[in-house]
């Protein structure tokens, strides 16, 4: 019988929270959020690469070594997995709430006649008392609560916990693809600098060689003392540069150390030998700014966020309304164990309540969350078009250092020949020191130049795939790991 009222009072109550009151979250299309059919820069008028491992691309396997490293090393990755499991255990607490709690009791009670015992004294003198007569009762029990939904706050709270629990998987993908970015943009600044160190110390080797020519000359009463400290100042001038490039290449290891889960100077045996600046392709295919809604995690996320605060206005109205708990017990008890459950009982109970005053809290909290959606909603936007903006600044960085690198090609190829004759030219007494010295010094500003424009093409390159969303799999939403 009780356990019909039970299944009468489930099923009635069921019907009842048929009743969801709130919006109904649908996802904006493209063109309702204002995104453009194409973008503003000329890009490649093909479909969109695959660059779920664009690292790949740059054909050093040094560098995809610790890019892959730090996507399981990485304690920012760390930090966004345990965010990622709060996020999945808040959900299954949501879903909890749709079905009654149970709590389960039990019992044993011995009782003792003391009325006429008499009191006997053991061999070892002990004397102790024995009743004459005693019982034993045993009980079960449970108790069952259940919180109705009746317009939809249950549901709605559920709604509301799997939107931010996806929201957090789309952040957890967020910080995979800025560390990946992050590991490439410091690789390509370690040898940036160790071009520019070997650009230095070359360039100090021929200044060395300026300087003992020029004093000679002088001893030889060829040329002024001028000749003889204009390449003193020379070579300091390049010597001076060589501690800061020697600085920062060692903070661009370190950062590589710590962004791979290590100490800072864990890497700095792997990287000693000098490599060339990585270059990957020379352009890649973006496809059209509604792709950035899919592939971008940080997008995702802002659209899981509206989702979610979009639910919170159901959970807020529904605090408007009637809210039903019904709960229940049964028990039995019997003097012996054997007799359990031959007698069960049990009561059933259904409970309505209602704010009737409050000073308008629950219709503010309403307010509040509809004005949290409309900002969830702003921030949607302004993600979708921060990142077709991070793509069009990425596209021109990319071509601009193209272009530079180029450019800056030529000019080291005639800085090279200039100087080369002006040497020839010096040792031979046929040009004075200077314009050996400016020759000299346009071909390591050439040579820095170039090096600087390569380098400025990766990172143009390693920010084109950031933000374009590369370096994950967006066909699937990240998942919390099962701990076993």
């Amino acid at each position: 019988m009780f356990r019909s009222r039970i299944l009468v009072a489930t099923t009635l109550a069921s019907t009842l929270a048929a009743c969801t009151v709130g919006p109904n979250y649908k996802p904006a299309t493209p063109s309702e959020l204002g995104v453009p059919g194409a973008y503003s820069v000329n890009v490649p008028a093909r479909t969109a690469d695959d660059i779920t491992a664009w690292w790949k691309s740059f054909d050093d396997p040094l560098l995809a070594q610790l890019v892959e490293q730090s996507r399981t090393t990485n304690l920012d990755i760390a930090q966004a997995v345990a965010r990622l499991k709060q996020a999945h255990e808040a959900l299954i607490q949501s879903r909890a709430s749709l079905l009654p709690q149970v709590t389960g009791s039990a019992g044993y009670n011995k009782s003792f006649d003391l009325a006429g015992a008499s009191t006997v004294t053991l061999p070892d003198g002990t004397i102790t008392t024995i009743s004459r007569g005693s019982g034993s009762s045993f009980s079960v029990g449970a108790d069952v609560s259940y919180q109705v939904g009746l317009f939809g706050e249950v549901r709605r709270t559920i709604e509301a916990s799997k939107a931010q629990y996806e929201s957090s998987g789309y952040d957890y993908a967020t910080v995979l693809l800025s560390t990946e970015s992050e590991v490439a943009r410091n690789y390509v600044l370690a040898r940036l600098y160790q071009a520019q160190l070997a650009n230095a110390n070359d360039s100090l080797k021929i200044q060395d060689d300026n300087l003992q020519i020029a004093g000679w000359r002088v001893q030889a009463g060829l040329v002024s003392s001028v000749d003889q400290e204009t390449a003193r100042a020379s070579r300091a001038q390049t010597a001076a540069t060589i501690p800061t490039l020697e600085q920062n290449y060692n903070a661009a290891v370190s950062r590589l150390g710590v962004l791979t889960g290590q100490a800072p100077g864990a890497l700095k045996d792997q990287l000693e030998a000098v490599k060339p600046i990585p270059k990957g392709p020379d352009d890649v295919a973006t496809g059209i700014p509604a792709d950035t809604l899919r592939q971008r995690p940080d997008v995702r996320a802002a659209e899981r966020n509206l989702a979610a605060a979009t639910a919170q206005i159901g959970v807020a109205k529904a605090a408007l309304y009637p809210a039903l708990t019904i709960s229940g017990n049964v028990s039995t008890d019997a003097a012996a164990f054997g007799n359990l459950f031959s007698i069960i009982t049990g009561s059933l109970f259904a409970g309505l309540t209602q704010t009737i005053f409050d000073g308008g809290r629950l219709h503010a909290q309403v307010r509040s969350n509809e004005a949290a959606a409309e900002g969830a909603l702003a921030a949607y936007k302004s993600t979708i078009f921060s990142g077709m903006e991070d793509v069009e600044n990425a596209v021109v960085a990319l071509r601009a250092a193209k272009q530079r690198a180029a450019d800056f090609a030529i000019a080291y190829d005639a800085s090279n020949n200039s100087a080369i004759l002006a040497r020839m030219q010096y040792r031979s007494g046929l040009t004075d020191f200077t314009t050996l010295n400016t020759a000299e010094s346009s071909l390591l500003s050439a040579r820095d130049g170039l090096s600087q424009a390569q380098s400025d093409q990766a990172t143009a390159l390693i920010q084109l795939y950031l933000a374009l969303g590369g370096g994950w799999d967006p066909t699937t939403a990240p998942q919390a790991p099962q701990d076993h």
